[in-house]
Formats: C-alpha cells, structure tokens, sequence
C-alpha cells in the first residue's frame, strides 16, 4: 500500500491557508490560491450613516414628531443612533431592530409585517427579526449598503415616510458622485 501521512495532508491543507511568515515574523505578500474566493463588500461608512441621519433627524422635526431612528451597516451593526425627545424608550430597541432586519434581509419590514397580517403567522416566529413598518434598506447601485429603522413617530406609516427621507439622503448622494 502506498499511503501518505494523515498529518502531512493536514501540514499542507493548513499550508494553503496560512500566512507565510518572512524575516522579523512580519507577513510576507503571496499569490492567493485559487481555493480561496475574496468578495467585495459594498457598505455604508460611518459619514455615510451620520448623512442618513441628519436627513431623517429633518423629516421627523418637520413633520413635529418624535422617533427613535438607528442607523446599521449592510449585516446589521450599529453604526448612528439618535433617540428624539419625548420618544419613548422601548423605541430605541425597536428602531435598531427595524434596521437590522431590513440590513439582513434586505427588503422592509413593512413586508414582513403585511406577510404576518395576511396569515403568514409563522413568520412570527423568526428569531432576530422585527416585522414592524418602519426599517428600509439603503440600496446604492443594486447593492444593501445598510438600513435604517425608525421607531415612535406619530404611525407607523410616518416612521416609514421618515425612513424612506433618511435612506433618500445617501442614495441622492451615491447617485450625484457617480455622474
């Protein structure tokens, strides 16, 4: 029988995905193997977020409303957050779940919860999601970048209205720097 080692199939698996290491232990640069896919991720950066923000900040003291409004990356994280006067706690909680589930999903929340009252009920039952009105995704050249969530405004259809202006301000912006 002519039979290899198991430690050395181990040795050279690891091999392929290690990190070559040159003189003083610093990482030395190599081809990557073509085992090994890399995506490119498209995301919203923090000025981005901030941008988002401001725009909806406007739209809820525009319309005398109060809101919880949280801002997330394209996988849910936390990137802005602002809590209105006079919005009532649990709206932070609500609002970051909003975004979260839109960021992770990637379409708003409003389709959850219109799925849920049309008989979807299970839909319910999904861990981490809020299937409530008011979480939009923030699409820039087909691509989720992130989302954002609004909680505690007058109706859920507003917190909706004040998410859509939020996610307006970056796309308007993405789209300008493009032409």
């Amino acid at each position: 029988m002519n039979r290899k080692p198991i430690s050395f199939a181990l040795v050279a698996g690891i091999g392929v995905l290690g990190v070559a290491v040159g003189a003083g232990g610093r990482p030395t640069e190599s081809a990557p193997s073509a085992s090994i896919a890399i995506a490119t991720t498209h995301t919203l950066t923090l000025e981005g977020a901030n941008r988002v923000l401001a725009a909806a900040i406007a739209k809820a003291k525009e319309k005398s409303a109060g809101g919880a409004i949280a801002v997330v990356d394209h996988g849910g994280s936390l990137i802005a957050f602002q809590r209105l006067d006079g919005t009532f706690p649990a709206g932070a909680a609500v609002s970051l779940g909003k975004a979260r589930t839109s960021a992770v999903f990637k379409k708003p929340t409003k389709a959850f919860e219109d799925s849920i009252n049309g008989g979807r009920t299970a839909l319910a039952a999904v861990q981490e999601m809020t299937p409530l009105q008011g979480g939009v995704p923030i699409l820039v050249d087909g691509h989720v970048v992130g989302a954002i969530g609004v909680s505690g405004a007058h109706s859920q259809q507003e917190d909706e209205e004040i998410a859509l202006a939020g996610a307006a301000a970056v796309v308007a912006q993405a789209s300008g720097a493009a032409r």
